[in-house]
């Protein structure tokens, strides 16, 4: 197939994908239909995270290993010959049919997050240019900063592919697809007239800003444990080969720029490397953990942030739980996928929270002619 009529067949794919979105926020009861699209696309986007974790957990990231097709199709029933044989060549290998599938299911979803912020971008302008450029939460500056980030997501998909699941490639490409989650977060925050918080939420800025930074930091060093399959590493806790602090290879474990499984130098990469990765994880959990159930506890006591606080405490005492649990029964897949999925919860969470003690306690009645004003253009639109 001609490169222009594979485009063709997998942007149909993406568009048909976008469709079921559109006809949920079409027939929502929310009068607010661009509010419920940001709404729809950042929980796609979530959802693709997840399954994004699926696909790389499952050794399906080059189940086609050509992009953006399957060898050259859209789909893997057209692929099948050449499925077929890379299967019976290697039975236990990284092509069969039923991770063709997914890998190609992941690469259709996130075409469908594509084309559903294109359509964000497109509305935002609209509603920004009918409100004579006043109206902030129709600004597209922040839309067209995700279709930016799309794109960018998109490039690195590719290169996890043709370079061969290269862990620094795979790890950014999940930091990628959680800062789009996060960036969707935000402006669908921006959406809601929220009721203005305590004014002792300004005393929180910079603790939840802190506990987001480190929250990344740990998020990227489970992405590191993922893609280079060092999730087994240790297999007992609270010690690891029964050392509080075992023998380990930072070195080659942190070395970013190598294939995988491989060191710098091309030699197999050693099993004290992959503890090393396994270890500094979760050791650095600990410190994750409690900066963000201190902030959390701080949130809790202020007017306007305790239900995002519980929220974030419960998430994070699920965390932990799935944690120690994915160890103790030997990383079972749908544990594994429950952690990486509650991790994008807790980003979520913590940048709703971010997003919370940063806005400003309006003069009382400010707020409701704020809000009036508002639906009144959102219905003078859905009325034109």
């Amino acid at each position: 197939m001609d490169n222009s009529g594979l485009l063709f067949q997998l942007a149909t794919k993406g568009i048909l994908v976008a469709l079921l979105a559109f006809l949920i926020v079409w027939s929502s009861k929310d009068t607010n239909k661009y509010r419920k699209l940001v709404w729809v696309t950042l929980f796609l986007t979530f959802d693709v995270i997840m399954f994004g974790a699926f696909t790389r957990l499952t050794n399906s990231g080059l189940g086609c290993p050509d992009w953006p097709g399957c060898y050259g199709h859209s789909n893997p029933l057209q692929a099948m010959t050449h499925i077929r044989a890379a299967e019976a060549a290697m039975p236990d290998g990284p092509v069969t049919v039923m991770k063709a599938w997914i890998e190609m299911i992941h690469r259709y979803l996130a075409m469908g997050i594509g084309v559903l912020i294109i359509a964000i971008v497109v509305i935002s302008w609209r509603f920004w240019l009918k409100s004579g450029r006043t109206a902030a939460q129709f600004s597209p500056r922040f839309p067209v900063l995700l279709l930016g980030f799309v794109c960018l997501q998109g490039a690195f998909g590719a290169w996890t592919v043709t370079m061969k699941l290269q862990p620094v490639i795979v790890t950014i490409h999940l930091l990628l697809g959680l800062t789009l989650l996060a960036l969707l977060t935000w402006l669908g925050a921006r959406q809601k007239d929220h009721a203005p918080v305590s004014p002792a939420a300004l005393n929180l800025r910079v603790p939840a800003a802190l506990a987001l930074m480190v929250l990344i930091v740990q998020i990227a060093l489970g992405g590191w444990v993922s893609t280079n399959y060092a999730a087994l590493a240790c297999l007992d806790f609270p010690l690891c080969h029964g050392a509080l602090v075992p023998p380990m290879d930072f070195q080659h474990g942190f070395t970013l720029w190598r294939k995988l499984g491989m060191t710098a130098d091309g030699d197999y990469l050693p099993f004290d490397a992959l503890t090393a990765i396994h270890w500094t994880h979760r050791s650095f959990a600990f410190v994750a953990a409690s900066v963000i159930a201190w902030v959390a506890i701080k949130a809790y006591k202020i007017e306007g942030l305790k239900p995002t606080a519980r929220a974030l405490l419960g998430a994070l005492l699920l965390q932990i739980a799935i944690g120690i649990a994915t160890i103790s029964l030997k990383w079972p897949l749908v544990l594994a996928v429950a952690h990486n999925g509650t991790a994008a919860l807790l980003l979520l969470l913590m940048v709703m929270l971010n997003y919370k003690t940063r806005i400003p306690a309006h003069p009382p009645g400010r707020h409701e002619r704020k809000d009036k004003s508002f639906h009144s253009m959102i219905a003078a639109n859905d009325d034109a």
